[in-house]
């Protein structure tokens, strides 16, 4: 018996888009290192990415170079990918969330929902506050959308 969803409004944040792009080319550049380090983060930050296993349980640890120098490592384990629909990946590195990503094909665009869930309402605010996380996943997307105009199909 599946148990009853709790609401999670409270510590969770949703980002839904329309990208200008067919599904295999936005799938593409979220799981090979060589396009996801090149859109990935905030404005100004860039990516050393070490590893990058998309298969459920492989890892994606990647470091962050954020614009005033510091270095933000990041390590996540992917917990669920199905191909052209569903990456889900637990961020391991503190603050600890899991994201979910969702690709629906509609003609040659991509419907992309992407929702990250964290543990608390506290550590929500927390990294809402400090981080910026908000903006941070609007710039992220944004930075997506550019690149997949860019971006070659190869």
């Amino acid at each position: 018996m599946q148990e009853k969803e709790s609401n999670t409004t409270d510590r969770e944040i949703r980002i839904s888009r329309i990208l200008n792009a067919p599904i295999e080319l936005v799938w593409k550049v979220w799981t090979n290192p060589n396009h996801i380090k090149n859109w990935w983060g905030p404005n100004g930050f860039t990516n050393t990415i070490s590893e990058m296993d998309v298969k459920p349980g492989g890892e994606w640890n990647l470091t962050m170079h954020g614009p005033d120098g510091k270095d933000f490592p990041n390590k996540n384990i992917y917990r669920e990918i199905v191909l052209h629909k569903k990456i889900v990946y637990e961020h391991i590195s503190s603050p600890h969330f899991t994201a979910t990503i969702n690709f629906e094909a509609h003609d040659e665009k991509t419907v992309l929902h992407w929702h990250m869930l964290f543990d608390t309402k506290e550590q929500f605010i927390q990294v809402v506050k400090t981080f910026k996380a908000d903006e941070g996943l609007k710039q992220n997307i944004e930075k997506l959308e550019t690149y997949l105009q860019i971006s070659p199909a190869s």
